[in-house]
């Protein structure tokens, strides 16, 4: 998962998760990420999720917005590069650009098998690996973009089996789905040490899939670790966060 960490000579002073497709950076307290000091513009500049991709935009601040000591007006964000805003520096980790290589391995004898996939280079790899389908004795009942569309529409639930939450169940329809504490969360977990932000849920092409907020931060799955940065959820699975277990299913 995508973060900013913003430090101050060299020390770290807060971590940020990218939960939310913008994200403002400035000296007001209105902002996302607020840097109490006189050489930060009020509202300085934002972090933004565009098709995938992460961009900083400078919102015409005073001293400027640079990315590893160039001053930018917009510019995409990599694993590692560093935001110079003020005397502060807020550096950009994205530990999902570590899971570009794709084990294809296996594919065609296990079509069910869980592949994440964090790129367009891993969807093409995956496209040329998948068999091609066998031809059809008759003409099928529905046209194969209908039945794509039907996969795409599908929506997934989450039934909360133990623990506390503010819900019984929640139907995930959004593209990102956050878990936690905070009251930016969809599904609200309830208790004194429950962390305002637990894990994520992405919704794209019609899966979903899995990632832990922070590392300390423990989410299993069907009594398993979370090992991969975006896991596939499958149906039936449960998934216990911060001790509360739900079950995944997909309702058509």
């Amino acid at each position: 998962m995508a973060k900013l960490v913003l430090k101050f000579d060299n020390a770290v002073q807060k971590e940020l998760p990218l939960l939310e497709a913008t994200v403002t950076i400035g000296r007001l307290a209105d902002n996302t990420l607020q840097i109490d000091n006189p050489a930060v513009s009020g509202h300085h500049c934002r972090v933004v999720l565009d098709e995938r991709h992460y961009f900083v935009e400078d919102n015409n601040s005073t001293n400027g917005t640079y990315v590893n000591n160039h001053r930018v007006t917009r510019a995409e964000l990599k694993n590692g590069d560093e935001l110079l805003i003020g005397k502060h520096i807020v550096a950009f980790e994205d530990a999902s650009e570590d899971s570009e290589r794709v084990t294809l391995s296996g594919v065609q004898s296990r079509p069910d098998a869980t592949m994440v996939l964090d790129t367009r280079k891993a969807q093409e790899l995956l496209a040329q690996a998948k068999p091609a389908a066998p031809a059809p004795a008759a003409a099928p009942s529905a046209p194969a973009p209908a039945a794509a569309a039907a996969s795409k529409d599908r929506v997934g639930t989450l039934t909360v089996l133990d623990g506390k939450t503010d819900q019984n169940q929640y139907v995930l329809t959004g593209k990102l789905t956050m878990i936690g504490k905070s009251d930016m969360a969809t599904v609200k977990l309830k208790g004194l040490f429950a962390p305002k932000a637990a894990a994520v849920i992405n919704r794209r092409e019609g899966k979903y899939f899995l990632a832990a907020a922070e590392k300390s931060i423990k989410v299993s799955i069907n009594d398993s670790p979370l090992e991969s940065a975006h896991h596939e959820i499958a149906d039936g699975d449960i998934i216990e966060i911060a001790g509360v277990k739900m079950a995944f299913a997909y309702n058509d």
